[in-house]
């Protein structure tokens, strides 16, 4: 593998100290919620997983388009690079929603209508992953791969909107809420906390994605070797 570039070492130290103001003004700066107290202060984070979830899914979709399109194996790496992550993230978003869950609305998970379609699109690209393993020649497994993000990725917008199209006890965050929805308020402070949370998690998100695309052509690299011996 190349010498990692200055610019990820850069990125990798403006993540860490991101993620560091993050937490502090997550749990120290914004005030407590008046209703749901400390538990609140999940939000942060739990918002913050969910935006770079939500985002990696669809830019795994775009990626799949272009390399349809130009049979780039670089848009591949790209691809699984950032459904890797967004999985990762998105998971993280399901266990903080539960810990918030629990003291907000008494139960650690309800079939409500956005936490269902958020465990079906996490579902859906955890079997991305199985599914590619059953596939060796790595220009077929790159085409289901485009495709199938392509297909899944519609998930990704559904679960953004459902609670905006539907009843629900998910509250609002951004966005106007429907006649039978809460949508949820913000202070100033928390309103900071809130907008630093989706900045670091976005500059965390662009550095695991490039630490992954590097992961992802040395295993291509590795893959071609072992094509080449068994010829």
């Amino acid at each position: 593998m190349q010498p990692k570039p200055i610019a990820l070492k850069i990125l990798d130290v403006v993540s860490i100290f991101a993620l560091a103001i993050s937490t502090y003004l997550a749990l120290f700066f914004a005030p407590t919620e008046l209703v749901m107290g400390q538990v609140q202060r999940v939000f942060y984070f739990h918002i913050g997983t969910a935006w770079v979830g939500m985002l990696g899914f669809v830019i795994a979709a775009l990626s799949g388009v272009a390399y349809l399109v130009t049979k780039d194996m670089r848009w591949d790496r790209f691809e699984v690079a950032a459904v890797e992550v967004s999985t990762m993230f998105f998971f993280l978003t399901i266990v903080l929603g539960s810990i918030w869950a629990r003291p907000a609305w008494n139960t650690w998970w309800t079939w409500d209508p956005r936490l269902t379609t958020a465990a079906v699109t996490e579902l859906i690209y955890i079997a991305y992953f199985m599914l590619r393993q059953g596939i060796d020649d790595p220009e077929k497994r790159a085409r289901f791969g485009a495709v199938y993000t392509l297909l899944g990725g519609v998930s990704a917008p559904i679960t953004f909107m459902v609670i905006r199209l539907f009843r629900t006890i998910h509250p609002v965050i951004v966005g106007a809420a429907n006649a039978n929805q809460e949508k949820m308020s913000m202070t100033g402070d928390m309103k900071i906390a809130f907008f630093f949370a989706l900045f670091a998690f976005t500059v965390i998100f662009i550095d695991l994605i490039w630490h992954r695309i590097r992961l992802g052509s040395l295993q291509d690299q590795v893959e071609q070797m072992k094509l080449h011996l068994s010829m």
